[in-house]
């Protein structure tokens, strides 16, 4: 059964995960996680174009990852922590499903390892 609306949260996941996959991009969300900053201070401390760092800032924005609001002239640019979240629920998600997968599997192997012990030590497995 398919969730509604699970193609847009699975495309909302994919262009946060695509976006973030670059290590510019990266490093512009780290420098906004500790303030908001305008487009030219987030440009600075890169050696390319403030063109090439727009861009960069652009899939960010298209992502939902990054806002952008102007004041004056100005373009101020802030994380959108919506979008980090949903992608720390999936995250979570999976740790959840996998983390109760390997418990099985360890209650498995442990159920294995109590018939072995008391299974007879001559290889005999009854009569016949």
């Amino acid at each position: 059964m398919i969730e509604i609306g699970a193609a847009s949260r699975t495309a909302r996941l994919d262009a946060v995960f695509a976006a973030l996959a670059d290590p510019t991009r990266r490093a512009i969300i780290e420098r906004l996680s500790r303030s908001e900053a305008r487009v030219t201070e987030v440009a600075e401390p890169f050696a390319m174009t403030l063109n090439a760092v727009s861009k960069h800032i652009r899939v960010l924005e298209a992502s939902g990852v990054v806002a952008r609001r102007r004041h004056g002239r100005e373009h101020i640019l802030s994380i959108n922590t919506g979008s980090l979240d949903e992608v720390d629920g999936w995250i979570e998600a999976v740790r959840r499903y996998w983390e109760q997968r390997l418990d099985a599997m360890e209650r498995l192997l442990r159920e294995l390892d109590e018939d072995r012990a008391v299974a007879p030590k001559d290889g005999k497995h009854g009569s016949r």
